[in-house]
């Protein structure tokens, strides 16, 4: 298999294969055209003052939402407050932080058109939220990262976002990365909880 399809957006009917199926599963989905519409949208699902706390993501780097809701005074925003205090002393607190916020945002690595979200992380800040310890969740998806099953997922990782990430996190952290945690959400219990925001461009890992 060439490895352009980690990269290539997803056709519109598999987006729309997507969006059916995590719909079925208890996702919300919204299909948007590109990052600014998402980093507008954002803005209209989370009410002022929300207790909000971003997953590491070059998507909501590279769209500016991670600036927008950690450096904008609407949100009580988590990742400065939890960077402030003292991971040697305050651990516990900061978990506590992170994991029941009001929202949690970030992306995903894969969504497959059988409608299953795919994680994966080296320190596991941001899965118990996402697994559903947080209020509201709301994952921010580029285009690329839709493929067609768990399989294919799990090889869209290793092959294309584990080598990727490592890279960055050499320059940011000065240490490689590694696939330590991997968390799989194959339906949402909760309707109204999940909600993905599939973009018809490509962003991100």
């Amino acid at each position: 298999m060439p490895a352009s399809p980690f990269t290539d957006p997803a056709p519109a009917q598999r987006l729309e294969r997507a969006a059916a199926a995590l719909t079925e599963h208890g996702f919300t989905v919204e299909i948007l055209d590109d990052a600014a519409a998402a980093r507008t949208r954002i803005k209209e699902l989370i009410p002022e003052g929300a207790s909000v706390f971003t997953g590491a993501s070059e998507t909501l780097r590279l769209s500016g939402i991670e600036e927008d809701i950690n450096t904008s005074g609407r949100y009580d925003a988590v990742k400065p407050r939890g960077l402030a205090m003292d991971r040697a002393t305050q651990l516990r607190e900061i978990w506590r932080l992170m994991s029941t916020p009001d929202v949690i945002v970030g992306s995903v690595a894969a969504v497959t058109e059988t409608g299953s979200l795919v994680v994966a992380s080296a320190s596991g800040s941001q899965l118990p939220g996402y697994a559903g310890a947080a209020a509201h969740a709301i994952w921010i998806v580029g285009a690329q990262k839709v493929v067609s099953d768990l399989p294919t997922a799990l090889r869209r990782i290793e092959d294309h976002c584990l080598p990727l990430e490592n890279d960055r996190a050499m320059k940011v952290y000065g240490k490689p990365s590694a696939l330590n945690r991997l968390l799989i959400l194959n339906e949402e219990p909760h309707p109204g909880r999940g909600t993905v925001l599939l973009l018809r461009e490509t962003i991100g890992f």
